[in-house]
């Protein structure tokens, strides 16, 4: 299993694929679904802030989602 900070690294990697594509929504959705695959990060805190954000429609953008992603940690 990797270690947590890899694991949030490849996390980032993927979801940002999306956001160069323009596909917003599905990099958030990404980021949210590879949070949960691993044990270290399945309750981190970015998960229910992202989710809340998602549901108001917060991050329209994608400077706004990307700087989002990146900022996890």
């Amino acid at each position: 299993m990797q270690p947590k900070a890899q694991h949030l690294e490849w996390c980032k990697k993927r979801a940002l694929a999306y956001v160069d594509q323009g596909y917003l929504q599905q990099a958030l959705s990404s980021m949210l679904s590879d949070l949960a695959k691993h044990p270290k990060t399945a309750d981190h805190p970015g998960i229910p802030l992202c989710g809340g954000r998602m549901a108001f429609s917060d991050l329209t953008t994608k400077d706004q989602v990307r700087e989002f992603i990146e900022g996890f940690n």
